[in-house]
């Protein structure tokens, strides 16, 4: 175990308010100055890696990983209750007051890494990424980013140029039509049709003065299909209109670099959330697929995509899988992996550190793991979503979700030797949990009380006018 240095900087024991990651962020500490934020933090610490993103489940992992084989990690997040803190192998935890993904959170990370003396950065967050694209050359004078070149960044974080590349090696896609902007929502109705599958380019979104994170949304209406468009189209991005598909999802994990594949991992997702397609919070551990690896790798190869990176994949009805995206980063459910037997994070830190890279001949199949509190929240979803396609009925949506208790398998944030990460993660979910029940109980009274409200002053008119009249 590595102890705590003496001068490590102390965490901030404040509250954070409930935030929604899809709408730009104001007051709290996105409303405090830089300034007034450092003079609280005038110790120094020396550290190997910096993990940003410290609220994600791949930053607590990362953080695990790295500490144990008795390197010195710091994290940092917008959050001062990110799990990834109360790590026994965190040494350090910085509490950024800006939004990720502006100039702000830039000035702040540089005085970190003055006071860290970080040699490598990892980020997970598409808004941070972003960011570290942007000041990339900087940045690299300084340190190595855990993230592949410029150039093969760039391609696989777009999902347009990823789909082009695919379709030159022939490598199976969706049907989709490429819509920029209102007028061609019409040509994509006649040719995907409904339902249909609406996705930005890229994830992360930024017009210049707000930013924000879109998943794939399914459309079953044209209205719907209108709606979903117009939200990536007013970032000034392409939306891309795909066929619908909701087959098996898997996943295959890389590591390249230098033309060779030093690791390869895959997992199958029995459910995401949300339902449609996102974070896998119940997965399986399975072989390497011989069609899904072979196409995953002709891709990374192809665009040279040095580093780590998850490829996945949707299967149709007929089996083939088909290219859904390509994530040039520590996806969340990387811990499935370590677990088995590929240790992604620290193969990453070595390559971004230079060191000579581990190979990885194999890993253990069929191990299950759950993400608890997503499982829950796209139970719920599905629930609320019934009828609509790709969605399970509810009966069989409740009994899997209860059924999955009597499978054996381990757990996101759960270790029997750094237990902190595990309480914190499950005290913020249930107090969020409350907020949320809470601010809903509120609206339908208040919305009870209006309505109740409007009855009695129409029915007062009402007596008032015939008692006028008689």
């Amino acid at each position: 175990m590595i102890g705590r240095r003496a001068g490590a900087i102390t965490r901030p024991n404040v509250r954070s308010s409930r935030i929604d990651p899809m709408q730009p962020r104001n007051g709290g500490y996105h409303g405090r100055s830089p300034a007034q934020f450092l003079r609280r933090r005038s110790v120094t610490m020396r550290c190997d890696a910096l993990v940003l993103d410290a609220s994600l489940r791949q930053a607590l992992v990362t953080v695990r990983s790295l500490g144990r084989r008795g390197l010195a990690i710091a994290a940092a997040d917008t959050h001062p209750e990110a799990p990834a803190f109360a790590s026994r192998w965190c040494q350090g935890g910085f509490v950024c007051p800006a939004q990720e993904g502006t100039d702000a959170y830039a000035v702040l990370l540089e005085q970190w890494l003055d006071r860290t003396g970080a040699r490598v950065l990892f980020a997970s967050n598409d808004a941070t990424i972003a960011l570290l694209r942007r000041h990339r050359a900087r940045l690299e004078q300084r340190l190595r980013l855990a993230l592949a070149p410029a150039q093969a960044l760039a391609t696989a974080i777009n999902k347009e140029r990823t789909l082009e590349v695919a379709r030159r090696l022939e490598v199976p896609v969706p049907r989709e039509v490429v819509v920029r902007d209102a007028g061609d929502v019409a040509a994509a109705l006649k040719e995907i049709g409904l339902p249909a599958v609406i996705k930005p380019s890229e994830s992360w979104l930024w017009n210049g003065r707000e930013g924000a994170r879109l998943g794939a949304q399914l459309a079953v209406t044209a209205a719907e299909l209108r709606d979903a468009v117009e939200a990536v189209t007013r970032f000034g991005e392409v939306a891309l209109v795909q066929q619908l598909l909701t087959g098996r999802r898997e996943a295959v994990s890389l590591l390249y670099a230098d033309g060779d594949v030093y690791a390869r991992f895959a997992q199958w997702a029995k459910r995401t959330s949300p339902p449609l397609g996102g974070n896998s919070v119940l997965r399986q551990s399975i072989a390497i697929p011989p069609d899904a690896g072979s196409y995953a790798e002709s891709l990374v190869r192809d665009i040279n995509l040095e580093g780590y990176c998850e490829v996945e994949f949707r299967r149709d009805a007929a089996g083939v899988p088909y290219l859904m995206e390509i994530n040039p980063r520590l996806s969340a459910s990387v811990e499935l992996a370590v677990r088995a037997g590929v240790d992604f994070p620290y193969l990453l830190y070595q390559w971004a550190s230079g060191r000579p890279i581990e190979r990885v001949a194999g890993y253990r199949i069929g191990g299950w793991m759950r993400h608890l509190g997503g499982d829950i929240t796209t139970t719920l979803a599905a629930l609320r979503q019934r009828g609509r396609p790709g969605i399970t009925p509810p009966v069989r949506t409740v009994w899997d979700f209860g059924i999955s208790f009597l499978r054996p398998m381990a757990y996101d944030y759960l270790e029997r030797t750094d237990l902190r990460p595990a309480v914190r993660a499950t005290t913020t979910f249930a107090r969020d949990a409350i907020r949320s029940l809470a601010s809903r109980v509120w609206k339908d009274r208040l919305h009870a009380v209006k309505a109740t409200t409007s009855f009695a002053r129409d029915a007062i008119r009402s007596l008032t006018s015939r008692a006028r009249k008689n």
